[in-house]
């Protein structure tokens, strides 16, 4: 099923997920300060007295995208165009942060929509996929939000979104399998409903072109 958000809808999107702080900077580092305690380690060392501080801005800085909103990051960046053929923009960089363990998520989108009668300018794609990768993750929704916030934005003929990743709570601990990758996707519109535009897509994402 296609979904289909009205800009009052994607703003209220946007709202729902931003984050009101609660705590204040200083309590943030105390908490690290009793982390790094339980871990065995002495926070006030040489190597460690500052790093309560550097954790704050760390974590801050890498879930940004909750102080972001759809409306402020268009600034007005979509067009009235009579274009009907695919837009494609492949091999964004990912840098997420799973909610489970709060360890990176470190992957690439793939983005493409087919227009009808807007354009959206596209760095602002790779814009709307960094806002959404910088909140705690689970790829699945990650993918999700990226495809809905495009149809919403955008009303075109279809959607799609692929994303891969590896998730460094896979890697690093449990089960420590380093160089699995974990493949997402949201196919909307005609990317749904009509298998050849879907494997076009597909086969787009698999091409490398030359720039030589």
């Amino acid at each position: 099923m296609t979904l289909s958000f009205s800009p009052d809808d994607i703003r209220k999107q946007a709202v729902i997920t931003e984050s009101k702080p609660v705590v204040s900077e200083a309590e943030m580092q105390q908490a690290v300060r009793t982390l790094l305690l339980g871990m065995g380690e002495d926070p006030d060392r040489e190597g460690l007295r500052d790093t309560p501080k550097r954790v704050v801005k760390a974590l801050k800085f890498l879930t940004s995208g909750y102080q972001q909103s759809l409306d402020e990051l268009l600034n007005g960046a979509v067009f009235h165009e009579d274009a009907n053929e695919m837009v494609l923009v492949r091999d964004i960089d990912l840098f997420s942060s799973c909610e489970h363990h709060i360890l990176p998520i470190l992957g690439r989108a793939h983005v493409a929509y087919i227009p009808d009668g807007k354009v959206i300018g596209l760095s602002k794609i790779a814009r709307i996929c960094e806002m959404y990768a910088r909140r705690l993750q689970v790829q699945e929704r990650l993918t999700q939000q990226i495809a809905d916030a495009l149809q919403g934005l955008l009303k075109p003929q279809g959607v799609a979104v692929m994303v891969e990743a590896t998730h460094m709570c896979m890697v690093m601990r449990g089960v420590q399998k380093p160089g699995s990758w974990t493949v997402t996707s949201s196919m909307q519109g005609v990317f749904a409903e009509d298998a050849r535009t879907r494997q076009e897509f597909m086969e787009l994402i698999r091409h490398r072109p030359s720039l030589h």
